[in-house]
């Protein structure tokens, strides 16, 4: 590695002190799951001491007032109001409820992007017995997914996967569902350009957007996004968020609970009376009372993303991939995955995850790469036969080089 390169990222946005990396391993994988921050792990602390003494929960602060701590932060994340943000389990469960709040008809097809991760995939399959049918479409040459996923070629420069989705809808579309950035190869949809195709089609678009949120500016176009929280967004596991654009969520059947309703939550109002509106807002879709201590924790770290900027993390993610690439491209095993990857970085195809593919080298390649990553201090993962490396806005350029050492 050229010591000349070093500084090149300039100061990391997410400092690493605000994490505790402690002598723990070169954490390149929040791609599977990204580390929590020392103020959501303050923030989960600090609430279950207030569960253990009851009589300090107040409903105005804690009740309410987390969950719409949590929304508000989403609405600075996907941009738009605090009520267009609904809390969910997880990426699944939002899609999930997009799904029970549309009134399909028997012949209806959901358009997928082949090799899709499958939390976007079950919610839509589930729909079978309404006579709704799930269509994979490939998005380059090649490409190829399922138990032939190791045989697929990577992503190339130039390709158009938006294109290739927009072409594939037919007058059973019902609807698109696409990654905002795919999980095993990394390639990034242009959701900004797919919504307008799809809207010009009349069929509405919905983003699967958890390994994008927190890395990558929202860039707008989906009707729905969903997500969970414990990857770029850095909080635990077991909540996240469905963003919903207001006039595609007033199309939708309410598919929340008791606390979904006028007045809900003011027991001044005898609860038993059932004589209420749905809201109209993102709380329409939540299943009743939500993960306080989920809450604490996501709202800290949704807090540090947004403070840092998704935008300013992205450009500094950027610069360590261009230089880690630069280094790679000197390398005989490496050349070709690092010029492709460097080409579809010139495009701007790429999230926070560099996915070197095996080239035909195999499984065991990968798996013996990543065990000496292992020995050697650095955690990343595979996938589908890629070797994954996921840059955040801690790292930096000592990080750079020991990931080039690796894998010289």
């Amino acid at each position: 590695m050229n010591p000349a390169g070093r500084g090149m990222a300039g100061a990391p946005p997410l400092p690493k002190s605000l994490f505790d990396f402690g002598d723990g391993p070169l954490w390149v994988a929040h791609c599977a799951i990204g580390p929590v921050p020392r103020a959501a792990v303050r923030a989960v602390r600090e609430h279950l001491e207030r569960e253990a003494r009851p009589w300090e929960i107040s409903r105005e602060h804690h009740f309410v007032g987390l969950p719409q701590r949590v929304r508000h932060e989403g609405a600075r994340l996907f941009g738009g109001d605090a009520g267009d943000i609904a809390l969910v389990p997880t990426t699944s469960a939002g899609l999930s409820r997009i799904a029970a709040g549309i009134d399909w008809r028997p012949g209806d097809e959901v358009l997928l992007p082949l090799g899709e991760f499958p939390a976007n995939v079950w919610p839509w399959k589930a729909l079978a017995p309404a006579g709704v049918s799930v269509r994979e479409v490939p998005l380059w040459p090649g490409h190829r997914a399922g138990r032939e996923a190791w045989a697929t070629e990577p992503p190339p420069p130039g390709c158009d996967p938006e294109q290739a989705l927009l072409d594939a809808i037919s007058p059973a579309t019902r609807l698109v569902s696409a990654s905002w950035v795919r999980f095993q190869d990394g390639l990034v949809l242009d959701l900004a350009r797919l919504g307008r195709g799809c809207a010009e089609r009349n069929v509405p678009l919905v983003a699967d957007a958890i390994q994008g949120a927190g890395t990558l500016p929202w860039p707008g176009g989906a009707s729905a996004a969903a997500c969970g929280g414990h990857k770029g967004l850095l909080a635990p596991q077991g909540l996240g968020l469905l963003w919903t654009e207001p006039s595609f969520r007033a199309s939708l059947r309410p598919t929340g609970s008791w606390l979904s309703v006028e007045d809900a939550g003011d027991f001044a109002r005898p609860v038993t009376d059932t004589e209420r509106a749905w809201l109209e807002d993102g709380r329409r879709f939540e299943q009743g009372v939500p993960n306080l201590v989920g809450c604490a924790a996501l709202a800290a770290s949704l807090a540090l993303v947004n403070d840092a900027g998704p935008e300013r993390i992205a450009g500094h993610v950027r610069r360590l991939q261009r230089h880690l690439l630069g280094a790679l491209a000197d390398l005989p095993a490496w050349r070709d995955e690092a010029q492709r990857l460097l080409a579809l970085l010139d495009e701007g195809r790429l999230g926070s995850i560099l996915a070197l593919h095996h080239r035909g080298r195999g499984a065991r390649f990968l798996e013996e790469t990543l065990e000496r990553g292992r020995r050697l201090g650095v955690a990343a993962t595979l996938r589908e036969g890629y070797l994954r490396i996921a840059f955040h806005g801690w790292h930096d350029e000592e990080d750079v080089e020991r990931i080039a050492a690796w894998l010289g």
